[in-house]
């Protein structure tokens, strides 16, 4: 064993460069063989996470240096994964908060460093990417000191000791001006700065779960810090839930512990180390893992509520079944269980019947994953459009969730950009002025009128702006909000899309099929200019006679189909519509397919 354990966890804003230094922090301590081949961003090892640059699930790993182990654990940086970030808190002894040297404070690193103050932590300042051209250090840090006294900070938290680093080069120094040859001067600062936790070796075992694994091998993993004694492979364990009920009983059938990524069978773990337990089928997060003996749980952090829901259904289209594997409730059913046991952020309800299923998460990013990793899965679902799950106050008043809004942006583009978040009941709060004619705008507005906003704004500042968001407050309910002004263009029967008729339609608005594409009755196939649904045939052929001139065949020239994410998707729909999702497609529908009892409904719905 060695001498002493360090557990830190890394804090930042989505990309300002957390997995990356790690990356570096590990070939530089000697983490890998000298030949070993090592990936970019090791540390983002789901499918999903290497696709799109973001880190989705919180992990641990581990360092060794001079005479101590430092367990790192790397957080995500999007705020609907925020779930992840507040519960891996309770595991670390200090925190690193990165913060890139050119954008400065975001709206992600007020919310984890709030936090990791409220855990008692004392973080130490990383100012990162100091190698970009328009890197602003001194006023970096600067807003980082305000940060910190507006969060209340103790004496001891604003007396964050700062290190300037460059975690794609590899290099970590004192000054902004100081050497730039490696990271050691970081690694010494954490041993420096970050005093080991004591704890009880003498008491019977015990540590709380924080994060859960589904091992093909192994079965539920859990992972968690230990929090007293010692863990004996083999021993007879139990799992209790935070109101000391017995959940789960069992065998401590294996140990590991983190040796860089890998995991490494032990025999024993001590109190204060981040380790791995197999044995138990029921214990979940946030349960006590402990001996026989222990009654008394562990306090674990309570989670932020879920804002936004949307309810999943079995796919009644007419194409059901053409291209997944996964078809019936039951299936689905058993998935969004499981999801919900892992993902602590999301939670699970159902109808009577058990054949609708309602998914409540932090926001559009997560239930996206959520919904992209099932597809990937061979799954076929409808989902409903999302909606904004309200609160009421002691006085019965509604109140909705808002956030806050961090806009970057060229100054040409930011009276669009106010008009558009105004329409949308957004409030002004703050507007700055970062040079080189950029503006930075913040915005409190209602989650409910953000939804699909990101490709609307990417269009208002021509790809150029940047956009993020991030859970504020409940607040009053803002009324009625405009929904989406354009009509639907449905097909009319089913069968394959014709580009002739495709062709002669696209003057009618924005098509979403092309040529040969297989359509169905109440399936959306684009968006018309004005308002009001319009029934169209997508399936009309040239009539053909035998004149064959220059004149008459001209050449069918079709207007590239937009490529829409699904929270894009989602956020296009109207209450009587839905998403269907397969492995291979996605295609907006009509709720109800049959046109006349849409019409049956729409005038029942205008009598009541």
């Amino acid at each position: 064993m060695t001498t002493s354990i360090r557990n830190i966890t890394i804090i930042a804003h989505v990309d300002h460069g957390k997995t990356t230094l790690i990356d570096n922090l590990m070939k530089q301590s000697g983490s890998f063989r000298e030949n070993e081949v090592v990936d970019e961003r090791l540390m983002d090892s789901g499918e999903l996470e290497k696709e799109r640059g973001i880190t989705i699930l919180a992990k641990p790993a581990s360092i060794n240096w001079k005479d101590s182990r430092i367990n790192i654990i790397d957080t995500p940086g999007h705020r609907d994964f925020a779930a992840e970030v507040e519960r891996v808190l309770s595991m670390a002894d200090g925190a690193l908060l990165l913060i890139d040297s050119a954008e400065g404070v975001m709206p992600q690193t007020k919310f984890v460093l709030a936090k990791a103050l409220k855990q008692g932590l004392k973080p130490i300042v990383v100012i990162n990417k100091l190698d970009k051209a328009d890197q602003r250090a001194d006023e970096v840090l600067n807003e980082t000191f305000d940060l910190f006294v507006s969060l209340d900070a103790n004496e001891e938290q604003l007396d964050f000791p700062v290190i300037y680093a460059s975690g794609r080069s590899g290099w970590a120094s004192n000054e902004i001006d100081g050497p730039r040859e490696n990271l050691n001067p970081l690694l010494d600062l954490v041993i420096d700065h970050v005093k080991p936790a004591e704890f009880d070796k003498s008491k019977p075992f015990a540590m709380l779960s924080t994060l859960l694994y589904a091992d093909s091998f192994l079965g539920r993993s859990l992972v968690g810090r230990i929090s007293q004694g010692t863990a004996k492979a083999n021993q007879q364990i139990k799992a209790i839930n935070l109101d000391g009920e017995k959940v789960d009983e069992g065998r401590l059938t294996k140990i590991f512990r983190y040796e860089g990524t890998k995991k490494v069978p032990i025999e024993v773990g001590e109190a204060g180390d981040i380790v791995v337990i197999a044995g138990l089928e029921k214990a979940n997060v946030a349960d006590t893992i402990c001996d026989t003996e222990v009654d008394i749980p562990i306090q674990a952090t309570p989670i932020d509520p879920p804002t936004m829901s949307i309810k999943i259904t079995v796919n009644s289209s007419p194409l059901a079944g053409t291209e997944g594997k996964k078809l019936t409730s039951t299936q689905i059913r058993e998935r969004l269980v499981q999801e919900a046991q892992n993902n602590v952020g999301i939670s699970f309800s159902e109808n009577e019947n058990k054949d609708s299923f309602e998914i409540s998460g932090r926001g559009e990013l997560m239930l996206e994953i959520l919904l992209t990793q099932m597809r990937r899965e061979g799954f076929e679902m409808t989902v409903s459009p999302p909606r904004v799950l309200f609160q009421k106050n002691e006085n019965g008043e509604k109140l909705e969730p808002i956030e806050e809004i961090t806009i970057d942006l060229d100054e040409e583009f930011s009276s669009k950009v106010i008009d558009s978040m105004n329409k949308r009941k957004g409030k002004l709060i703050d507007l700055k002025d970062t040079g080189k004619n950029k503006k930075r705008l913040i915005f409190h507005a209602p989650t409910r009128g953000l939804m699909g906003y990101t490709s609307r704004f990417l269009t208002l500042t021509k790809g150029t702006g940047v956009i993020n968001r991030i859970f504020h407050s409940y607040g009053k309910f803002e009324g009625d909000m405009e929904g989406r002004r354009n009509g639907a263009l449905i097909s009319m029967e089913q069968g394959k899309a014709v580009a002739f008729a495709i062709y002669n339609l696209q003057a009618r608005g924005e098509m979403f099929v092309t040529h040969n594409d297989p359509v169905y009755s109440g399936m959306i196939v684009g968006l018309s200019p004005k308002p009001g649904d319009m029934i169209i045939n997508v399936m009309k052929g040239k009539k053909l006679t035998n004149m064959r001139t220059q004149g008459t065949d001209e050449n069918v020239v079709l207007t590239p189909v937009r490529k829409m994410s699904i929270a894009e998707q989602l956020s296009m729909l109207n209450s009587d519509e839905a998403l269907e999702i397969t492995p291979n497609s996605c295609r907006l529908r009509k709720a109800v397919l049959d046109p006349h009892e849409r019409k049956k409904l729409s005038k029942l719905s205008e009598a009541s």
